[in-house]
Formats: structure tokens, C-alpha cells, sequence
């Protein structure tokens, strides 16, 4: 299944009376979402990673963000893998601390 989604990156600053502010960009590219195989799932959580799926996109659309956003939920990325020369898998978890981060 295709989807449009969003890679999002958070950078932080300081201001000059010390206060971190941080600034989200965000790109939209298209992806397949598929399901995360068994073996996927039960590594991630021995890993206390609460796996939900993988997106596949193409390698050079991803610039390392951190973030995923899809129907207005936000994943984060624990894991890439190169599935072909020109495709990216990007396994998503459900992360505490992303959902409603700015």
C-alpha cells in the first residue's frame, strides 16, 4: 500500500539566556508500508523497541531524519536497511517523546 508521508528532522538551539528551542522541517515523500516480519518484531523487542512496521522508500529521498509521520501519527526510526540498489527499508517503532514533540 502506498502512502504519502512525512520525514521529519528536529534541530536545537540555544538561545542567549540558555533556553533550548527546537525547530522541526519536514519533507513529503511516498512510501509502501508493510508489515514488519516475525523475526523483525521479536528482535526489536528484545531490544525494548516497540516495532511497528517498515516503510519503503527510495534511498536517495531519506537524509537520516529521525521522524516519520503518517495520518497525523508520528513514528520514530530505529533502523534502516538498503532492500535493493534504489530502495530503503525504514523500521518504525512507536516511541515515547515523539508523538508530541516540537
Amino acid at each position: 500500500m502506498r502512502f504519502t508521508i512525512k520525514l521529519i528532522m528536529r534541530t536545537s538551539s540555544v538561545n542567549s539566556l540558555g533556553d533550548v528551542t527546537y525547530t522541526e522541517t519536514s519533507r513529503e515523500v511516498f512510501g509502501k508500508v508493510a508489515s514488519s516480519s516475525q523475526n523483525e518484531w521479536f528482535t526489536a523487542h528484545r531490544d525494548d523497541i516497540k516495532s511497528a512496521f517498515k516503510v519503503v522508500i527510495y534511498d536517495f529521498e531519506y537524509l537520516g531524519e529521525p521522524i516519520v509521520e503518517m495520518d497525523g501519527h508520528r513514528y520514530g526510526v530505529y533502523r534502516t536497511y538498503q532492500a535493493s540498489l534504489d530502495k530503503l527499508e525504514l523500521y518504525l517503532e512507536d516511541k515515547v517523546g515523539v508523538e508530541n514533540a516540537v
